[in-house]
């Protein structure tokens, strides 16, 4: 039996965990309404618990909740735990909740730490997968690594899933699953600002980068270009060095920053701002961070040219 039958979910499709506020309940509880897994990703214990209590009310059936392993605390795993699965990523993979617990890998060293740490499963992510970002090789040859090392290890596939062909490529290749970030940031549902997602509609190209590092330097992510990757990045897509070395010793007790502070300097960042944080543009914060914050997106916004239900995306997903 798979993971996702064990679960309970319908169709093979699963909403990744998009953080900053991007996946909360609404999107999460349709995502799972419709037969596929949704996930929620919010900071901080109270506000699991309150997204997971709202997407409860909205729909009976199993929702995930992803959680940032550097960032994230005991209380959080402990409001995580009453999710019907947990997601982690970006850190030594160790149990944290007695349920359904996966962790997302960028490698197969990653994927061998996670099954000798008891994961009942990983998500393989493919470097062109949105967001931040593990993976260094494409999507299916990872998984087809993971596969043939560890035949046992239940495995969903992250990174250029936009169709349901691509979900059947997955499936077909051993992917219990596929989890897509994009396209599912691309609904009515999704907390990404309005004129986010007018952006990603619009694009033709991403950039892997380093540049909205602070707090978490040295963190690569996938993101559509805008006046602030305009201005800073080289041609060749480097980061200046007082950016890297800003970035650099913000990371030190990062994740102990007292939210007042963290949420100044969100306010103030323009593209003119050396300070850049990862915080991506949510429809509750300043509409100044679509040009001078991170526009996540996977390599699949080229071929995704409409915002849809949630409910509709899991379904344009599934056929097959």
């Amino acid at each position: 039996m798979t993971i996702i039958e064990r679960l309970g979910v319908e169709q093979p499709v699963v909403q990744a965990g998009m953080g900053g506020g991007v996946s909360r309940h609404r999107l999460a509880a349709a995502v799972s309404e419709a037969g596929g897994l949704g996930t929620i990703a919010v900071q901080g214990a109270a506000a699991i618990r309150a997204e997971l209590a709202a997407a409860r009310s909205l729909t009976d059936r199993p929702v995930a909740v992803n959680l940032l392993l550097p960032f994230a605390r005991r209380s959080w795993f402990e409001e995580a735990a009453r999710a019907d699965a947990v997601v982690t990523f970006w850190g030594r993979p160790r149990r944290h909740t007695p349920g359904v617990w996966l962790h997302q890998v960028g490698s197969l060293a990653e994927a061998r730490a996670a099954h000798e740490a008891g994961a009942d499963g990983v998500i393989v992510q493919g470097v062109e997968a949105g967001g931040h970002v593990r993976g260094t090789t494409p999507a299916l040859d990872l998984l087809a690594q993971v596969r043939s090392a560890i035949p046992a290890l239940p495995a969903w596939l992250a990174g250029g899933v936009a169709t349901a062909q691509d979900v059947s490529r997955a499936l077909d290749a051993g992917a219990e699953a596929a989890v897509a970030g994009t396209r599912f940031l691309l609904t009515e549902e999704s907390r990404a600002h309005p004129l986010y997602k007018e952006r990603l509609l619009a694009a033709d190209r991403t950039i892997l980068t380093t540049l909205f590092g602070l707090g978490w330097p040295a963190a690569a992510h996938r993101v559509a270009p805008n006046e602030a990757t305009d201005r800073w990045l080289a041609r060749s897509g480097a980061v200046p060095a007082p950016l890297r070395l800003l970035n650099a010793g913000s990371g030190l007790g990062a994740r102990y920053l007292p939210a007042e502070i963290e949420a100044r300097l969100v306010r103030r960042q323009r593209p003119s701002s050396r300070l850049l944080t990862p915080q991506a543009p949510t429809d509750d914060l300043t509409a100044r961070l679509v040009e001078g914050g991170p526009l996540y997106a996977g390599e699949t916004v080229a071929r995704i040219d409409t915002v849809l239900p949630a409910g509709e995306a899991v379904r344009s997903l599934s056929r097959r």
